[in-house]
């Protein structure tokens, strides 16, 4: 296969699977089923107010050497938080690429649990603008730019689309763009373990909740619990996040009609999928492939899986976002910057 012009600017070939992660399914367990050799959590944590008395918890990573390029927030998935494996190990890659990494838990995940109610959901914008602002003081005069995995992408493509100008560029790896195709895939025969492993993640972080669940969300959750993300949304995340039915919650948290309709100025915008993804369906990608928008690229591979593209050269993606947010830090940066201030 000829590798697409953006892989040839970026010197990269297509992706191709290293054994024994063969295939979509392989591809996307890879990261829970091998651990990586990380080393300890060295990351400084840093708290972001987002409402009165209410934070989310990162972790700041600086470069493996030198002054930073710019500074990259990078945002967890669907059950994730910033202590994954998989994240880190993409922490790591662009450290070693010169960049400050900002590891950043949403409400409700990983270590930052304790310090906001509630969880997190696609459109996040109450939390994640503030904290976009504020992560823009810390890049000092450096560009701030953002890496999505999963839902972490979507909820950076809707933070972009709802306040453009916070981020100089964004990449997002596997990213929902239609919530209710999304959750169709998920609920197919196929998947069924999948969405079982999700589930339980999501309402084990929900009952944990030290500042409490009401009556009816436990009841929700436990008598029985949810036998679907669709039904798990519709009793705990889209009241939350006021809105009056889980089918409301998809339409108007989904970006791809938007992205579609150009509704707002994007920063330079690259979006990665696995036309084999077996939980979030390739076909949003494709539409939004096809309307050509400038400063958006959507780049799609034949495997990967979900969020997976484990290569003969070590991970794919993270290799591919490395260089891409490279080469927009290079574009963005002014001519005298300064360091990323270190708390």
């Amino acid at each position: 296969m000829e590798p697409s012009p953006l892989l040839q600017a970026l010197n990269l070939p297509p992706f191709r699977p290293r054994f024994p992660w063969i295939g979509a399914d392989l591809q996307t367990l890879r990261d829970t089923l091998r651990r990586d050799a990380l080393g300890p959590d060295t990351g400084s944590p840093i708290a972001f107010g987002v409402a009165p008395g209410e934070s989310l918890l990162g972790f700041l990573d600086q470069p493996s050497a030198g002054e930073p390029r710019a500074l990259v927030l990078l945002m967890h998935g669907l059950g994730g938080n910033s202590s994954r494996e998989g994240l880190r190990r993409m922490g790591q890659t662009l450290q070693q690429a010169g960049f400050a990494v900002l590891r950043l838990n949403m409400r409700g995940a990983g270590p930052g649990r304790h310090l906001a109610p509630g969880t997190y959901a696609a459109n996040s914008n109450r939390d994640l603008l503030p904290v976009l602002r504020q992560a823009r003081e810390l890049a000092a005069s450096r560009p701030l730019l953002g890496m999505g995995i999963s839902l972490g992408g979507t909820k950076l493509l809707n933070a972009c689309l709802s306040s453009p100008g916070l981020l100089d560029g964004l990449i997002t790896i596997s990213s929902p763009l239609d919530l209710e195709s999304c959750s169709r895939q998920i609920e197919q025969p196929r998947n069924r373990l999948y969405q079982h492993w999700l589930l339980q993640r999501l309402v084990a972080q929900t009952l944990a909740d030290p500042f409490g669940v009401t009556p009816e969300e436990r009841r929700a959750l436990t008598a029985p619990a949810p036998a679907s993300i669709r039904a798990f949304d519709a009793a705990i995340t889209a009241p939350r996040w006021g809105y009056d039915s889980v089918e409301s919650y998809y339409r108007q948290a989904s970006p791809l009609a938007s992205l579609l309709a150009g509704a707002a100025a994007l920063p330079p915008c690259l979006i990665v999928h696995a036309e084999d993804d077996p939980w979030v369906p390739v076909e949003p990608a494709r539409q939004l492939q096809q309307v050509q928008r400038p400063g958006l690229q959507v780049l799609l591979s034949e495997q990967g899986g979900h969020n997976g593209f484990h290569g003969p050269d070590g991970c794919w993606g993270d290799q591919l976002s490395a260089r891409w947010l490279q080469q927009q830090a290079a574009s963005a940066a002014q001519s005298t910057p300064r360091s990323v201030r270190r708390p």
